[in-house]
């Protein structure tokens, strides 16, 4: 079982040589970007936004609920949504998220590719299919660092309007706690995550679909590992990170 789990991690860093070698024609990839820009990122802007505003709203009344003792001032519920949401929520729990969305989307695409021999045509071309499918992706989640602000936006925005209009706290009180001990590298750690996640759901969902074997069932059980493993892989990295850049 070890054997193959590290068989399959020297295949996945292989991949990632193969995908920078043999560039497609610019005036292509262009247009591959593009597409993959509205697919992976202007495709998620909805949910993703959805999501950030209710659990912002969530953590502030969860804090203020908890908050029980009347000497405890009101403004640490601004200060305790904005710690939540900038630092693990926005970018972890989103990207965890996007591991099911983005992640399921390319391996089931990329496999049924390689189902209905799309790929092998490529490859008959002089095409260098990695670079060609998977290049553009990695290109298009550059951009995911500005689905990660909006979040952080909404969320706290959220987190105002659930706990002024739900009567825990007022206006300044949470802005004043959202403002509270402020230390910028919070915001540099949130993004350095979420590059390092961007790259992980290009590429592992990329590398399930790619090499996938089988029919169109086995197109879904990819999708599924690759979740599986994407979420997993964003969850070891968040640790490791973590430990590194906050941990000194």
């Amino acid at each position: 079982m070890l054997i193959r789990y590290l068989s399959q991690v020297g295949k996945y860093f292989l991949m990632l040589k193969e995908i920078f070698n043999k560039q497609t024609k610019w005036s292509m990839m262009r247009n591959l970007i593009f597409k993959e820009i509205d697919d992976l990122i202007i495709g998620s802007l909805g949910i993703v936004a959805f999501i950030s505003f209710f659990v912002g709203g969530v953590v502030s009344i969860q804090t203020a609920l908890n908050l029980t003792n009347p000497l405890i001032p009101k403004y640490l519920i601004g200060f305790a949504t904005r710690q939540s949401v900038i630092l693990e929520f926005a970018p972890t729990f989103i990207s965890i998220i996007m591991a099911g969305k983005m992640g399921s989307f390319i391996t089931s695409s990329i496999g049924t590719m390689r189902v209905t021999e799309q790929i092998d045509a490529l490859e008959v071309m002089g095409v260098n299919s990695l670079n060609y499918l998977v290049f553009p992706k990695i290109i298009a989640l550059l951009l995911y660092p500005f689905v990660i602000g909006i979040s952080m936006f909404l969320g706290i925005f959220g987190g105002w309007l659930a706990g002024v209009y739900g009567g825990f706290t007022s206006s300044a009180d949470f802005i004043t706690g959202a403002q509270m001990e402020f230390i910028p590298f919070h915001i540099t750690y949130a993004f350095i995550k979420t590059f390092i996640f961007a790259m992980l759901l290009a590429t592992i969902p990329s590398f399930h679909g790619y090499y996938m074997k089988g029919g169109a069932l086995e197109v879904g059980k990819a999708s599924t590992v690759s979740f599986v493993w994407t979420s997993v892989t964003i969850i070891l990295f968040n640790y490791i990170l973590t430990q590194l850049l906050l941990g000194s």
